[in-house]
């Protein structure tokens, strides 16, 4: 998972349920084809599929895309690597994404907390 240091470099993720295709662009740092791309590699980013053939992605989603992002760019894993360390790791993944969920919502309340001042 992002360490908490790199979170700050990445854009907070807004409370909602879903996402499309440009919000988890701008969200995770990556352009649409490499999100589309890495659809296809990683069996753990399961966008739903709407009206159209348009992609949802939910917040799980977004948090393995940001996770396949910092083992690509910030660990150098090749995609096979990062694949197998994240089928290696299902049962760390828990923890971790709790962690980072835990600290995203630390972050968006303390948004609110200077909103309401």
């Amino acid at each position: 998972m992002l360490e908490p240091s790199n979170n700050n470099e990445l854009p907070a993720i807004p409370a909602k349920k879903y996402f499309t295709t440009g919000e988890v662009s701008e969200l995770c740092g990556v352009k649409p084809h490499v999100l589309r791309y890495w659809e296809q590699e990683f069996d753990q980013i399961d966008p739903v599929k709407r009206r159209a053939n348009r992609r949802s992605y939910q917040r799980q989603d977004v948090l393995v895309i940001r996770e396949i992002r910092a083992l690509l760019y910030e660990q150098g894993y090749t995609i096979d690597g990062a694949r197998a360390h994240l089928e290696s790791d299902n049962h760390k993944d828990d923890t971790n994404q709790s962690r980072q969920l835990l600290t995203q919502m630390i972050v968006e309340l303390e948004e609110v907390l200077l909103f309401l001042k």
